[in-house]
């Protein structure tokens, strides 16, 4: 989140802005819903990680299957992009993404209104998480995405805590306010160190750190967003300046990102790869890298991409890849306002407002929709 947009809506709400205020109101209503929510934990899942530790994370790989001519179904067979539901068994991947949006959406109510009832809410989910003895997770994802009958974790597992990132943004929000303490923000930065730690340098963290599709996009996001969250600027810069290179390799001349192509959901997968884009280009505008007009050899960057992708994620042009789920045009929606706020560039609002009337992005609205 941008904090100057969030000055600037705040002080539209302070005017009493009629816009501003509908949706400020409709974000209380959704935090609302999250005052009687019953705080979240690893330690809730029924199923014990290998270590035996259940402050450890802990996933299943989500497109790997029971193999029926087996007689024990192991080792699981992979369906790309076929969700197998025994994932849910395991709730931490679920109950990390809660704990995003509930506190991010908190984090929000407090920051507008005041009211300290949000703050103390959003205090006590994060304490829970990340800071209490009894429940609190281990700064690890040794047991991320395991495959059963093949391995107990994997590095793509990292992916899942990409929801980490809008946690570091609530915490934000959150300082100054009286439930969130000095103490506490220190003890979830510490928190937040030893991950970043661990995602540099254990196998896990450096395999996907290897990775060229989405997953390499994601790493970075996630590496350089902690780096500045944890103080060490220089770390980060250095990581925003390695991610061109992703852009180097992932992004044709077209703007076809042939790797999120080659999956059976090349829809979802493009538009999933975008988003993580135009997040690193907002943290790398945080440390002097410019990565929005960034281009390739081919004189392609990440406008590119998004320039080839909006004709068939708005409907305009039919699908001529593989997409065996159905793509929602949610996954594409904030991408367009973010890409109209920073182009300066009307057409990706018509763009996004094609898709408004499906949507319900309460806090994309408020920081982009509302600006002058």
């Amino acid at each position: 989140m941008d904090a100057d947009r969030l000055v600037a809506v705040k002080k539209k709400y302070q005017r009493q802005d009629a816009a501003t205020v509908a949706l400020i109101n409709d974000l209380k209503k959704e935090a609302d819903k999250f005052l009687d929510m019953k705080p979240v934990s690893v330690m809730d899942k029924t199923i014990n990680p290998p270590s035996g530790n259940k402050h450890d994370y802990m996933s299943q790989a989500p497109y790997f299957w029971y193999d029926s001519s087996k007689p024990n179904g192991l080792p699981y067979i992979r369906r790309d992009g076929q969700r197998n539901p025994e994932i849910y068994k395991i709730t931490d991947r679920t109950y990390l993404g809660n704990l995003d949006n509930a506190t991010r959406t908190l984090g929000l109510a407090w920051y507008f209104t005041g009211d300290e009832k949000y703050a103390a809410k959003a205090s006590t989910l994060l304490r829970t998480w990340f800071l209490n003895n009894e429940t609190k997770m281990n700064p690890h994802l040794e047991y991320g995405q395991g495959i059963p009958g093949i391995n107990t974790g994997r590095g793509i597992g990292i992916i899942e805590t990409v929801s980490l990132t809008g946690i570091v943004d609530a915490e934000g929000l959150l300082q100054g306010s009286r439930s969130w303490k000095a103490e506490d923000h220190k003890g979830v930065q510490d928190w937040y160190a030893k991950y970043l730690d661990w995602l540099l340098n254990s196998k896990y963290g450096k395999d996907e750190a290897a990775a060229k599709n989405n997953h390499g996009t994601w790493y970075n996001v996630q590496v350089v967003d902690f780096a500045l969250f944890t103080g060490d600027k220089q770390k980060a810069k250095q990581l925003a300046e390695e991610s061109k290179k992703r852009i180097d390799s992932q992004i044709g001349s077209d703007g076809k990102m042939q790797l999120e192509l080659d999956r059976t959901n090349g829809l979802g997968y493009s538009s999933m790869n975008l988003r993580g884009w135009f997040d690193m280009a907002t943290l790398a505008d945080e440390l002097g890298v410019n990565l929005w007009t960034y281009t390739n050899k081919d004189n392609a960057g990440i406008r590119t991409a998004l320039d080839w992708l909006v004709p068939y994620a708005v409907g305009e042009k039919p699908w001529i890849f593989d997409q065996i789920t159905p793509y929602n045009k949610n996954q594409i929606y904030s991408t367009l306002l973010r890409a109209a706020s920073e182009y300066k560039d009307p057409k990706y609002t018509d763009y996004a407002n094609k898709i408004d009337a499906d949507v319900n992005e309460v806090m994309t609205d408020l920081l982009y929709k509302t600006q002058e």
